[in-house]
């Protein structure tokens, strides 16, 4: 199942996606499905049997619209919990001259820093090397505390695909990650979750990103370092996760930071981030 959130007349909606159109749940089934993609992930073991019951037998009504027709909104525009894991592909560790880590290498985001499918990308008035990384994001379904590795796919509601922003002046000067990751507008998500069951392996699946139509990024998820499983359960040891924390797995080669000579993002850039299964997400970059 592919779930959007969307404002129709900046009223929001949840949805189902089929093709190129969106079923509005709350159109469909009323006051029982809540307006945000959170509140439907937290009471999502009541509400996905019931979505799915309703979607295939409804009849033809006002509830479908062409996905072109809405505004298509950040699947968690507030999560509790963006956590990133830094390094996490080989090749991605080479570019970079750093080391293969032997335990994941974690940082975090805000949610300042959230917008959506076709939202802009503000470069910052302090920074000019800001960077592009496409990743997988893996959605919280459930809440997790101290998991195994083989329990951490029950905790997994879906995936959506992330682009981890960075400001590469800063990240480094800072000696730390945080601020040169937490810029406005630095963590673009979307368009959709698609749910687990639908995603299968989520580690054989292709990942790439084009800036003006010229591919910087063509991996494929099977090269990630630490797997999602893994993932979980390191984190879940030191922190307890919840319903709509996003976890951003790690970006592959091909970054601006890691190219001779390197590429930095410019007002008009126009990011196209592809993971299959889920769909393409694409931002704009503007400068002040």
């Amino acid at each position: 199942m592919k779930i959007l959130a969307f404002s129709i007349n900046s009223e929001p909606h949840i949805g189902i996606v089929q093709e190129s159109e969106v079923i509005s749940l709350n159109l469909l089934g009323g006051k029982r499905f809540p307006r945000t993609l959170k509140a439907f992930i937290e009471r999502s073991a009541e509400l996905m049997p019931l979505a799915e019951n309703l979607v295939k037998h409804r009849e033809e009504n006002n509830a479908c619209f062409a996905i072109s027709e809405v505004e298509i909104l950040p699947p968690i525009p507030v999560p509790e919990k963006i956590i990133c894991i830094g390094l996490n592909y080989i090749d991605h560790c080479k570019e970079t001259g750093m080391e293969q880590p032997v335990s994941p290498v974690i940082f975090s985001k805000y949610a300042n820093a959230i917008v959506g499918h076709n939202d802009e990308v503000m470069i910052p008035v302090n920074s000019n090397e800001v960077d592009f990384e496409a990743e997988l994001a893996v959605v919280i379904g459930r809440k997790a505390k101290c998991v195994t590795e083989k329990e951490a796919n029950d905790f997994v509601f879906g995936y959506t695909i992330m682009n981890d922003i960075s400001a590469r002046d800063l990240q480094f000067s800072d000696g730390q990650w945080s601020r040169g990751k937490s810029a406005d507008t630095f963590a673009p998500t979307g368009p959709v979750i698609v749910t687990k069951d639908e995603i299968g392996n989520p580690h054989n699946l292709s990942i790439t990103l084009e800036l003006n139509g010229e591919v910087m990024q063509d991996s494929s998820t099977k090269n990630l370092i630490f797997n999602v499983p893994q993932i979980i359960s390191f984190l879940s040891q030191s922190m307890t996760l919840k319903p709509g924390d996003l976890i951003a797995t790690g970006t592959p080669p091909g970054v601006g930071m890691g190219r001779n000579p390197k590429v930095w993002l410019k007002n008009g850039d126009q990011m196209n981030i592809s993971i299959e299964k889920i769909g393409t997400l694409s931002n704009t970059v503007k400068s002040h």
